[in-house]
């Protein structure tokens, strides 16, 4: 199982980037997908997850109604395209992955493979 998150840089406030977090090794079907975030001296956070067997898509905190996920089955990635971006968005951005569906009550939304982050920095 591997994953990699790419796309991060720096942007404006207000401004949009678009992550992408490309994986191989497994059934992407079958598998859930998720991103976190983890800002200097803070405890790593859930931002989204998506269940590729339904389509299902949850969101925490303040990626709700900012954040959008997606998946391309052709090209086994899943995007995480952010709008309307925050300093508080700052933060290197992991993508993660388990077979099943997202949990949407667990902590990590039950993953259990860890790729490498991307950096993401919010400012003028």
């Amino acid at each position: 199982v591997q994953l990699q998150a790419s796309g991060g840089g720096l942007v404006q406030p207000g401004g949009s980037l678009t992550l992408s977090c490309a994986t191989s090794g497994f059934s992407f079907d079958m598998y859930s997908i998720a991103w976190f975030r983890q800002a200097p001296g803070k405890e790593r956070e859930a931002v989204s997850c998506l269940s590729n067997s339904d389509g299902s898509k949850y969101y925490r905190g303040s990626a709700k109604g900012r954040f959008t996920i997606s998946g391309d089955r052709t090209k086994n990635t899943v995007y995480l395209q952010m709008r309307r971006l925050r300093s508080e968005d700052t933060a290197v951005y992991y993508c993660a992955t388990n077979t099943g569906y997202c949990d949407p009550v667990a902590d990590s939304y039950g993953m259990k493979y860890w790729g490498k982050g991307t950096q993401v920095t919010v400012s003028s």
